[in-house]
């Protein structure tokens, strides 16, 4: 029997303005899964979050969360959801403590679950040292842990999480990824936008690629790969001298112009994978006379998947430009959005009545 559909977006549109943030998206996360929302920055991943989390309302399509309709029952999906959105909304006068026992008492935990809950949670992101600091002496990192304990006070069953380990040292973010796997064997949901293209190829059982307000890509990331056709052949002479006669030898072997480094030694270019390659490949060399050090067929990461479909890379460390700002660590709490006089803070205040 198929996996329950914990989000499902079918049709989304979105406009700013002149600006259509959304064109008819479309995807769907099964229960227990990951799914890996990527797009170069203004592609609509956080407009479409927005909508999916209830702080912005869509012009056209529909959406659910735990199966509720985002736009009919509002309030009944943010009691479903936690959200870890790009910038953290602590209150920095207050305790680690008291922000997370504070995050219960508003969701109607009541307070001695919220205490416990609180301290479960901050031994789970190394907090405790810290528990009883005001968050304004935290250091960045140290936000960005506690912001992500924030939406799992409640333990809802689906997570939206921001580019949640922007920011992080390498040993954060594994501990980030470890949690996050953690809650998956718990049966929760994640939806998960990033930066960090290998943080989608190590959590994400399901990708799919915005760009310009669509879906231009959907799949595993082994059939992203697989359908990118971008596996690199890289070859490294043992002379200089010897790249005149390397190039046209492997020539008919690749599907793609062979590129020769500056020092005239690295020798690279796109191929069809195929069983053996490297093996014609150092044979054909052989039989021209030619000398290697080395010869790798390099499999496509994520990145090379994302180039292929978008034209570019992404940044690490870019802010989202075109996008919407997504807000709340917590779908019970409200806070601010982007400054006023914009259509986002106009939603905002929709939401709230």
């Amino acid at each position: 029997m198929a996996a329950e559909l914990m989000i499902q977006a079918e049709g989304l549109k979105k406009r700013y303005g002149d600006t259509q943030a959304l064109d008819g998206v479309s995807f769907s996360v099964p229960a227990g899964t990951i799914l890996g929302l990527l797009g170069p920055n203004g592609a609509g991943k956080t407009t479409a979050v927005r909508i999916l989390t209830t702080l912005a309302q869509p012009d056209g399509g529909t959406a659910t969360v735990a199966g509720i309709d985002v736009v009919r029952s509002p309030g009944e999906v943010r009691r479903h959801i936690g959200v870890a959105a790009q910038d953290a909304t602590l209150d920095p006068l207050l305790t680690g403590r008291q922000n997370l026992v504070l995050v219960g008492e508003l969701s109607d935990m009541g307070r001695a679950e919220s205490r416990r809950r609180a301290i479960e949670l901050l031994d789970r992101f190394e907090l405790t040292f810290a528990a009883d600091r005001v968050v304004k002496g935290y250091s960045g990192g140290m936000r960005r842990r506690l912001d992500l304990a924030a939406s799992m006070m409640t333990r809802p069953p689906v997570l939206f999480l921001d580019e949640p380990t922007t920011g992080l040292d390498p040993v954060s973010r594994q501990r980030v990824w470890d949690t996050i796997r953690e809650l998956l064997g718990e049966g929760v949901t994640v939806l998960l936008t990033t930066q960090y293209l290998e943080e989608a190829d190590e959590l994400a059982s399901q990708i799919v690629v915005v760009d310009h307000g669509r879906v231009i890509a959907d799949g595993t990331p082994l059939e992203l790969k697989q359908a990118s056709r971008s596996a690199r052949l890289e070859v490294t002479l043992a002379s200089t001298s010897s790249a005149d006669i390397a190039v046209p030898a492997i020539t008919g072997l690749v599907s793609g112009q062979v590129h020769v480094s500056e020092d005239g030694r690295r020798l690279s270019a796109g191929v069809d994978e195929a069983p053996g390659l490297a093996t014609e490949v150092v044979r054909a060399l052989d039989a021209a006379g030619v000398l290697v050090d080395n010869i790798e067929v390099r499999q496509p990461s994520l990145d090379d998947v994302f180039f292929s479909l978008t034209g570019g890379h992404i940044e690490e460390g870019a802010g989202v430009v075109g996008d919407v700002d997504g807000v709340g660590a917590s779908p019970n709490i409200e806070v601010p959005g982007s400054a006023g006089g914009t259509p986002v803070r106009d939603e905002l205040e929709e939401v709230r009545a």
